[in-house]
């Protein structure tokens, strides 16, 4: 039987609902918005099946990629639609194109997100892109399993612990299934998710104010990636509509580069994250998938692969079913060594959990986002003077004095220097 004792313990999968015989496990939403499960223990046998399939209980091994390339599709139009590279619409094409099925994460009728699953070239666009929200799986697990029993090709994409989730629901390995999994950095509330996109439909973008959209607006297009300023420099835009008197509806965009976005501030500043984020179970490609995604951050190019800003992924191929897939795709290799470098999440979980994290749940359920948000901002302001006056401080002879007063106690003074600095930076 599952027992929830500690919310570190449990990534929200849904691995154990799916998989229950008796069908008593429910995944009930927590006061913060995340996913938890709930047995009715009137119900449960005590089989143990649940517990099986715990990506937390049962952690894959450590492993190293096959292959590593920077790597985009040759399609730009595909590429501007894309939150990198393009590369999982160009595998998920080929899968399409050969009677197979592709599941990923979508929008629903209320721009929450969701798992589910397209069997056409025209449902690709609803999952291209990266959606900064954990997803509800719901049943797209045994959905999945009935299609490879059929004989489907099936694309699973998703999160490190819903790819991890997935392996272990099915409980075996399939010739026919593809698995893509991504560089994650953690996921966010859905219910602050949620009172945002309330706060964006009630002021017409918060502290943008946009005089044809208000309290009667509609939310008709939203995209976290938005490359119009550039991918490096992505934008959080939001498309809304208004019906008028006259019959004809006013549209307008709200656009704000993603460090200057309330809920993307937020985010970045690692306040909102699911327990398990903190320690992750699936990092270092535990989840066992075949192909991992990102963005190729710190890629500066070549002359024979040129970076033109319009996105570039990271390309992992760590099964040899995953390099199937990849063979007319633009790419240039390169070395996993210096990649992880730059691109730390691949092994690395979120920081420390910050202390303002428990916090700043509370305040924005009394507050508003957009308010704790220029909080967090100002917050945030004065820790950076302070470490930058701290920096000055020891340049100035306080690293000495204290590399002095080490040495006289027999400390390694190097050690000690590396205290001096707050660990939040």
């Amino acid at each position: 039987m599952i027992s929830i004792t500690s919310k570190e313990m449990c990534c929200g999968c849904a691995a154990c609902e799916q998989r229950c015989p008796k069908s008593c496990i429910v995944m009930r939403e927590d006061e913060e918005g995340f996913l938890y499960p709930q047995t009715d223990m009137s119900k449960c046998i005590d089989c143990g099946l649940c517990e099986k399939v715990c990506p937390v209980l049962n952690q894959g091994e450590k492993r190293k990629p096959l292959y590593v390339y920077a790597a985009k599709n040759k399609n730009l139009q595909i590429r501007l639609h894309s939150s990198s590279g393009g590369v999982f619409t160009h595998i998920a094409e080929q899968i399409i194109q050969n009677n197979g099925v592709v599941f990923g994460a979508r929008f629903d009728e209320n721009w929450a997100v969701k798992h589910d699953y397209t069997e056409t070239l025209e449902g690709l666009a609803a999952m291209r892109g990266s959606k900064y929200v954990q997803s509800r799986i719901g049943s797209t697990y045994q959905q999945a399993k009935d299609f490879l029993e059929a004989g489907r090709l099936v694309l699973f994409s998703g999160t490190p612990c819903q790819i991890r989730g997935l392996k272990l629901f099915l409980a075996k390995e399939y010739d026919n299934l593809l698995t893509v999994d991504l560089i994650c950095h953690g996921v966010p509330s859905p219910k602050i998710w949620r009172q945002y996109l309330h706060e964006i439909i009630a002021t017409g973008g918060g502290d943008i104010q946009i005089p044809s959209c208000g309290p009667t607006s509609q939310i008709t297009g939203i995209n976290f990636r938005d490359k119009t300023t550039s991918w490096q420099s992505y934008s959080l835009r939001f498309t809304l509509r208004r019906e008028t008197g006259s019959g004809l509806p006013e549209t307008a965009d709200i656009s704000r580069i993603h460090y200057k976005d309330p809920f993307f501030y937020c985010f970045l500043s690692h306040v909102m994250e699911r327990y398990s984020c903190y320690a992750c179970p699936a990092k270092e490609l535990k989840s066992g998938s075949d192909i991992t995604l990102g963005d190729f951050w710190g890629f500066r190019g070549t002359k024979d692969f040129p970076d033109d800003n319009n996105g570039i992924s990271l390309l992992l191929i760590n099964t040899d079913q995953g390099s199937k897939y990849i063979t007319s795709i633009l790419r240039s290799e390169q070395s996993y060594e210096k990649v992880i470098k730059q691109n730390l999440m691949i092994t690395a979980s979120l920081i420390i959990k910050d202390p303002r994290r428990d916090t700043f749940y509370k305040a924005v359920a009394k507050s508003s986002l957009h308010r704790e948000s220029k909080k967090l901002w100002l917050i945030n302001k004065i820790k950076r003077y302070a470490n930058r006056l701290a920096d000055i401080a020891l340049g100035n002879g306080v690293r000495w004095h204290i590399a002095g007063i080490c040495a006289e106690n027999g400390t390694d003074a190097a050690r000690a220097r590396s205290h001096t600095h707050s660990p939040s930076r």
